[in-house]
């Protein structure tokens, strides 16, 4: 269940996290976008797509990383209160008592790494239906405008995941690349969601147990395999139930969207601005649902559909990784490199028997002790989905493994998809996105004949992907906490206009959950842009960039409807 001419990439993928999410054993997913601080595609350092402009790869978060991809996926989210009681929250201008105190904090700034920016500590409830119970301190940065202009205000930023640090955004690239006209009239401002890289971040896994997790095999031939995968999601869970237990069962998208209004707050802004992508959409909207009368001026990009149950929602991420493999495999027959043949109709067949082949006889990849399984090479396979930019090295990492029998490329891929540093640690991306993603809705099966039964439904929706992230997607089914949100339309009504942006060829964020998000929220426009890779603003439409610059800087939103390429 998320990121060109832009000046120094992120250290990670910006790709927008989507909502699928890569958290277990093999491919998982908002787009999206990639990993948050982590490299993007082939570097290390969430996820950055190399782009045309300096803009493309940054505004591109990291929420696509985490969609369906990841071996473990676990199903996308969609908010929703949760069951167990009503969380204390503000409403239309008053503040709750029990939250006062926490509205009218002063953030205390200082100077932090890079230059320019400014670091700081803001204060939420542990539990917002308990506010007296304890709380969490949560990593908050800011560039502030530059000028010249008047001040509009702060510019909230979230790159997808979930579990992207929209901090690290910041500093690596939306402080730094976004527009001049927007970065001078706008504070730059991003806060760590809870859970993730500064704000207490989950721990689940170390790096040799992460290791064994990536490799497990998410295509069971034979009830010890399923047994096998079963074991490798209970341990997960259990991990991160043993490493997490304070902040584990507060960490959704709800509870991250109400500190995001004491952010708001705290900035002295009657109204929120912000720019979400990925996952970063459904974090936006669900503001907007809660906090309509607070709704500024929000932009959507690479958005998801709330109202979708976790199975619908990673069966059709799985359909849009076919569609953009189907991208990629036009573009790679037609060049004499192409290591799938010169047929686009049987590309697809022939990774698949490639893959196939890893689960017998892994790859080697010149690094002690790790071998290029089926699952690490379907990850590696799928991070390069979210840009197109990705293509040339996928090919190359493609040759290598079938006319080489060598897995570096493609496990280089993998691990940039999973946050791998070369210490063999991990970042704590894929740890927070099971987390939230687990807590936002239902598991999307619960039981391994649930999901054996859903196998050929996947393999409809993609014949090359579609078995592994069926079974990716049974992980949630172990989590030691139950759902707290469940799958509802969000209307916002009320709120100023938003604008939603989707992608017709999106891999991580179908472009028809854009337009069930537009359609849904009371004062949605849609922007569609004609074209590959997770997210639109800053992949180099000049069209998409001076549309939203325009929106952000005047508060006027194009036609419903508009398209770009």
């Amino acid at each position: 269940m998320r990121t060109s001419s832009r000046p120094p990439r992120p250290a990670r993928d910006p790709r927008p996290q989507g909502r699928t999410a890569p958290t277990g054993p093999g491919p998982g997913p908002d787009p999206g976008g990639r990993t948050p601080d982590g490299p993007a595609l082939g570097e290390r350092g969430p996820r950055n797509h190399p782009t045309r402009d300096h803009r493309t790869r940054g505004l591109r978060a990291f929420g696509v990383l985490l969609t369906a991809t990841a071996l473990l996926v676990t199903g996308c989210s969609a908010g929703g209160s949760a069951p167990g009681g009503s969380m204390v929250a503000p409403r239309a201008g008053s503040t709750p008592e029990e939250l006062t105190r926490y509205y009218g904090q002063k953030l205390t700034w200082r100077d932090c790494e890079p230059t320019g920016f400014q670091c700081a500590k803001l204060r939420a409830p542990l539990d917002y239906r308990r506010p007296g119970s304890g709380e969490i301190e949560l990593a908050v940065a800011r560039k502030e405008a530059t000028g010249p202009g008047e001040r509009i205000g702060s510019l909230l930023v979230n790159p997808g995941g979930p579990g992207g640090s929209a901090v690290g955004y910041l500093r690596s690239y939306a402080g730094v690349g976004y527009p001049d006209d927007v970065r001078a009239r706008y504070d730059m401002v991003a806060v760590d969601p809870r859970g993730v890289a500064g704000s207490e971040p989950v721990r689940c896994l170390d790096g040799k147990e992460m290791d064994a997790y990536t490799q497990t095999d998410v295509t069971p031939d034979d009830r010890g395999e399923q047994d096998r995968l079963v074991g490798a999601f209970r341990t997960f869970a259990k991990g991160c139930e043993s490493r997490s237990t304070r902040v584990l069962p507060h960490v959704s998208t709800e509870e991250t969207a109400r500190d995001m209004d004491i952010l708001r707050a705290a900035l002295g802004d009657r109204k929120l601005t912000y720019v979400g992508a990925s996952y970063g959409t459904f974090l936006g909207a669900t503001y907007a649902g809660l906090f309509p009368d607070r709704v500024g001026r929000l932009v959507l990009d690479g958005a998801m559909d709330p109202s979708l149950p976790a199975r619908r929602m990673n069966e059709d991420q799985t359909a849009g990784f076919e569609t953009a493999f189907t991208a990629f495999a036009k573009d790679c027959v037609r060049r004499t490199t192409c290591p799938l043949g010169r047929e686009a109709a049987t590309a697809g067949a022939k990774l698949k028997a490639f893959l196939r082949a890893l689960d017998r006889e892994p790859l080697q990849t010149g690094k002690p002790g790790r071998r290029l399984g089926e699952s690490l090479a379907m990850t590696g396979v799928i991070a390069a989905m979210y840009d197109e930019g990705a293509w040339p090295r996928l090919r190359s990492a493609l040759t290598a493994g079938i006319d080489k029998r060598d897995g570096t490329g493609l496990l280089a891929l993998s691990d940039g998809y999973y946050e791998r540093g070369s210490d063999g640690e991990y970042g704590n991306l894929m740890f927070a996105n099971a987390a939230v993603n687990c807590l936002d809705l239902p598991p999307a099966f619960t039981t391994p004949a649930e999901a054996a039964e859903a196998v050929p439904a996947f393999e409809k929706a993609s014949p090359v992907f579609g078995e592994g992230l069926a079974w990716s997607a049974l992980n949630c089914a172990y989590w030691p906490f139950g759902a707290t949100g469940a799958p509802q339309r969000i209307e916002a009504k009320g709120a100023d206009p938003i604008l939603v942006v989707g992608t017709t060829r999106d891999p991580a964020t179908p472009y028809r959950w854009a337009e069930a998000l537009a359609a849904q929220l009371d004062s949605g426009t849609l922007l569609t842009y004609e074209g590959d890779g997770h997210t639109a603003y800053g992949r180099g439409s000049t069209c998409v960039d001076s549309t939203i610059d325009r929106y952000l800087l005047t508060g006027t939103p194009p036609a419903d409807g508009m398209r770009c390429s």
